[in-house]
């Protein structure tokens, strides 16, 4: 498939995991490409498997916390490629702490990342993807969906990406720009790998809110879906959620 050709994607949260595979999808679609993430080291380990020999794509480090990183970030991709057509936003962190012990600055930093920095990334881009008749992918979760032990930070977070998310939408279908959201359940990715939990935790309880039915996936199964709800092939679609779990929610 070449959904992509002649398309500018901006991908956030491409030094690995999820963002990373969207990375990969996007460029293996034929988008020219501007790979964003603040860990300068994973950046350069994505660039290396994209193997960009026609200048297709560069890499930008943004703190996506900071709006005047962000401002200048999409300036420079759409400088760069001359506009944007696609932003994919899956910079995010995840933490677990019992609820009467989550620091108020903890909260912050999380919401900071995950809310705060998709809303200036869609922000700063709504411009562009309007003049381009472009589209949105924002990273939502199940645990927007359903309580999740632990994680009452991330939960709401990520709760309020999907309400926003579809707050774009509805702004922004008589000008021509898609806002959808995919919940990605239990992913394998190095987020997932590094959390750490509170000693109190029940962890098989945890687990059992989180299983699914099919096997974990990896990022390519999320980054595929991605892909057709940034591509023109999902037109009509706008304002929805693509629950990616393997039958977590039922």
């Amino acid at each position: 498939m070449n959904r992509f050709a002649d398309k500018v994607a901006l991908v956030t949260g491409a030094a690995g995991g999820i963002g990373r595979a969207c990375a990969v999808q996007l460029a293996s679609e034929g988008a020219r490409l501007c790979c964003v993430d603040y860990d300068a080291g994973g950046l350069e380990e994505t660039m290396a498997l994209l193997d960009d020999k026609d200048g297709r794509m560069f890499a930008l480090t943004c703190d996506v916390r900071d709006e005047a990183q962000v401002v200048e970030t999409i300036k420079r991709c759409v400088d760069h490629f001359g506009g944007l057509d696609v932003l994919v936003n899956m910079a995010g962190t995840l933490r677990f702490d019992m609820a009467v012990d989550l620091k108020l600055e903890d909260w912050a930093n999380v919401l900071a990342i995950n809310l705060t920095g998709t809303m200036l990334m869609c922000k700063h881009a709504l411009p562009h993807l309007e003049s381009s008749s472009g589209s949105i992918v924002n990273a939502a979760s199940t645990a927007a969906h359903a309580g999740i032990p632990y994680g009452i930070a991330y939960a709401a977070s990520k709760g309020g990406v999907l309400a926003m998310t579809r707050s774009i939408a509805m702004e922004y279908a008589k000008r021509g720009v898609r806002a959808n959201t995919v919940s990605p359940g239990h992913i394998a990715t190095g987020m997932t790998d590094n959390v750490t939990f509170p000693e109190e935790a029940d962890i098989d309880f945890l687990f059992q809110r989180t299983q699914s039915i099919l096997p974990p996936a990896d990022p390519k199964g999320v980054a595929s879906m991605v892909a057709l709800l940034a591509s023109e092939e999902a037109f009509h679609i706008t304002g929805q959620d693509v629950l990616i779990d393997g039958g977590t929610l039922g």
